[in-house]
């Protein structure tokens, strides 16, 4: 069986391994000059920086992909658990350090609002109800066919999946503070926490079950691991390789076409990109029938990003290696980038600084970061070569105002990224950073399948299929993979 993979994010990896473990002949095809899709690595002047995924949940998943092949995780990859998963800080200078010490958070919380003491326990505990459904039962397990959807709505509604995560927070816990800091996981997989289903919430649960963890020298050195276990395992990988088209026939996959020119045959063909962009781009759409048009234009996207890349001449000690900076408003603030389509000064962002924990991210006595900032897609029509600048010294200006004093003068390596770059790089529509949104009517069977609706032997592994965006779900979606191929 002659498997193809088209792109080497996590999904794709994944998939190519799994295949490979069922002994498909497997070949990787990636665009770009390295592997890691949005996980790719940009090193400058001795510093190190994450492309984009730096949070890792459920390390179990990556462990798995060494363990199919009998080997030990621990050869090829080095994931520590962390004490503080996130600080929080809020536009008064008020701060709560987020952990899995479940005395401590509850002490926090007690300090904010002590009558939210009984209901974040409560919180927690329906978290894990909706974790044992919506992840342990269901976030590898296909839904293509609408009966199976069907059989899971009994159980979704009673688990409350109408509500947004906002409002499932908002129904146990009354302090503002508190419903921002345990209702914003949805923001790390693309989706709006006032519309974005309750299901998500189980990010919450999810979280606490396993911890958050780092990987030493950076998540792209899990990639690094990952692509020597392939290499050792005799999978293809063909890098600086685009797929230019994918051929079928009678509605059947044939093959692929590399950089306009080279043909490739496959019995599947795997991708580990944009669902919608594969559609427009890769393939005839004029075998594409009405109802799955109608189903492609009806869907709504996730937020476009800003992400600078910034290392510095002093090592801001005091920093946590993850903080999630609030700004005044929240609702107003994501119908802007979600709705609205426009910029916002008063930005609320997510500062990543690896070094905290691992020296080897930046040279000795200095500091290694990135700032990332949820703004509206590419259908905002923002012209980024003009604004982008802009951005960069709002950005500055906020962070050296509350976290990073004198941070303009101590930077001595940046650049940055805009959703131009998701768009034109890593090909998703609109440039957004997460696919498509992660509401209800585009959650399990209301996402691109798995397999796909079109085509016979095309197959969607990543965050535009499901279960959705983040680490563990696109490792997720390559466990469904295993189960339809």
């Amino acid at each position: 069986m002659k498997s193809i993979v088209i792109g080497s994010g996590f999904g794709g990896i994944a998939a190519a391994l799994r295949l490979k473990a069922k002994n498909h002949d497997v070949t990787l095809v990636e665009k770009q000059k390295d592997l890691g899709g949005r996980a790719r690595v940009f090193k400058k002047n001795g510093f190190t920086f994450d492309g984009g995924p730096t949070v890792i949940t459920a390390p179990y998943l990556i462990n798995e992909l060494f363990e199919l092949f009998g080997k030990n995780p621990k050869d090829y990859i080095n994931i520590i658990p962390l004490n503080t998963w996130y600080r929080f800080v809020f536009e008064d200078g008020e701060k709560f350090d987020y952990s899995g010490n479940e005395d401590d958070m509850k002490n926090q919380i007690e300090r904010i609002n002590k009558d939210d003491v009984k209901g974040y326990e409560n919180l927690v505990k329906f978290t894990k109800k909706i974790f044992d459904k919506g992840f342990m039962e269901l976030s590898d397990v296909p839904f293509d066919k609408p009966l199976f959807m069907m059989k899971q709505l009994p159980a979704l509604i009673n688990l409350k999946s109408y509500k947004s995560v906002y409002s499932l927070v908002s129904s146990y816990i009354k302090n503002e503070k508190l419903r921002r800091l345990l209702s914003m996981h949805p923001l790390l997989v693309g989706g709006n926490p006032f519309t974005t289903t309750s299901i998500y919430g189980l990010i919450l649960y999810l979280e606490k079950k396993w911890g958050i963890h780092y990987s030493m020298g950076g998540t792209g050195n899990i990639i690094k691991g990952l692509e020597k276990l392939m290499l050792e395992e005799k999978i293809e990988i063909l890098k600086n390789s685009e797929v230019t088209s994918i051929n079928f026939d009678k509605n059947k996959i044939k093959s692929i076409i590399i950089n306009n020119h080279k043909e490739l045959e496959a019995n599947n063909v795997i991708c580990n990109a944009d669902p919608p962009s594969v559609y427009e781009k890769l393939l005839d759409n004029k075998k594409i029938n009405t109802f799955f048009n109608w189903k492609k234009k009806r869907m709504d996207y996730s937020m476009g990003l800003f992400v600078y890349y910034f290392g510095t001449k002093k090592v801001y000690k005091e920093v946590e290696h993850h903080t999630i900076k609030f700004g005044n408003k929240y609702k107003e603030h994501l119908e802007d980038i979600f709705d609205k389509k426009k910029l916002n000064n008063d930005i609320s962002y997510y500062l990543h600084r690896p070094s905290a924990t691992d020296k080897s991210m930046a040279p000795e006595g200095n500091d290694c970061f990135y700032v990332l900032v949820p703004v509206p897609n590419n259908q905002s029509n923002i012209n980024w070569s003009i604004e982008g600048d802009k951005f960069k010294n709002l950005v500055i200006d906020k962070l050296e105002k509350t976290l990073l004093p004198d941070l303009k003068e101590n930077i001595i390596e940046d650049f940055y990224l805009t959703p131009d770059y998701f768009e034109k790089e890593l090909n998703t529509k609109y440039g957004s950073g997460f696919s498509i949104q992660p509401k209800f009517s585009q959650s399990a069977y209301f996402r691109f399948h798995n397999k796909s609706e079109v085509y016979d032997g095309l197959y969607f592994v990543g965050a535009g299929t499901h279960p959705g965006a983040g680490v563990p779900g696109v490792l997720s979606s390559a466990k469904v993979l295993d189960k339809i191929i």
